[in-house]
């Protein structure tokens, strides 16, 4: 991994309406990138809060110096906070991971493995069996993932068991390329994201994390649902079956 002055990680944090469980995760993120000792920079991107949301990440900037806040003025959904933040983002390797903490930010070490190995990108999943690794998480939403990850492998993401894990993580040079091209401005951009980094050729690798479904969750299995297989059939349309140029990427478990 790179060390030194260089920026080494980014954590891309997207919230709406999260002023009471953000901050909590806050610390956790910051209390364990400054045991790494390596250089890192934590970036909240307030998706347009209507609550204390933005406040709260100012207090805690006093305090923390590798904050920041970037505050649109407007809502436009998950996928366009994250956009924001990765393009803004400086790290050489850039992770996103929701602002309910539902995954801790210790998973990253669980990542990291890929990342040495040379993936480009390496995504969380709560579908994968590994031993070692638990998933708390209500029965109706573990049979709606895996609907709904059945449906995206229909529509052309296959190899992938879970699509929708908020803990995803970046090589620089792949996530200023996916991010720019990305469209999908609400919950469906992960398989959009995922769909362009197969046609681009990049090598994804998708490991087990810990995850804990938290109360207060935004997505609601019976409208966002159709919602983002409404988003996802209308990017599909825009790509071609294939990448241009070659072979799709690899994903690796």
């Amino acid at each position: 991994m790179e060390r030194g002055g260089a920026m080494v990680w980014s954590v891309i944090i997207p919230a709406y309406n999260e002023a009471e469980r953000l901050p909590a995760y806050l610390r956790e993120v910051v209390l364990f990138f400054e045991g790494r000792g390596e250089p890192y920079e934590v970036l909240v991107v307030d998706d347009g809060s209507r609550d204390a949301t933005g406040d709260r990440v100012r207090e805690l900037e006093r305090s923390f110096p590798r904050l920041r806040l970037l505050a649109l003025p407007e809502n436009r959904g998950k996928g366009h906070a994250v956009r924001v933040g990765m393009v803004n983002a400086r790290g050489a390797f850039r992770l996103f991971a929701d602002a309910d903490g539902a995954t801790p930010i210790r998973e990253l070490e669980r990542l990291e493995p890929a990342l040495r190995a040379g993936a480009d990108v390496v995504i969380g999943s709560r579908a994968l069996q590994d031993p070692a690794v638990r998933v708390r998480a209500h029965v109706h939403r573990v049979v709606a993932g895996r609907v709904f990850n059945w449906l995206v492998a229909r529509l052309g993401l296959a190899g992938i068991a879970d699509s929708q894990c908020g803990f995803k993580c970046f090589r620089a040079a792949a996530a200023e390329d996916l991010f720019r091209a990305l469209r999908t401005d609400g919950y469906g951009f992960d398989v959009e994201l995922l769909l362009l980094a197969q046609r681009r050729g990049y090598r994804i690798a998708e490991v087990a994390v810990n995850w804990v479904d938290q109360p207060g969750s935004k997505v609601r299995v019976l409208t966002d649902g159709p919602r983002m297989l409404w988003q996802i059939l209308a990017t599909r349309a825009g790509y071609p079956r294939q990448r241009r140029g070659g072979a799709r990427g690899r994903t690796e478990r």
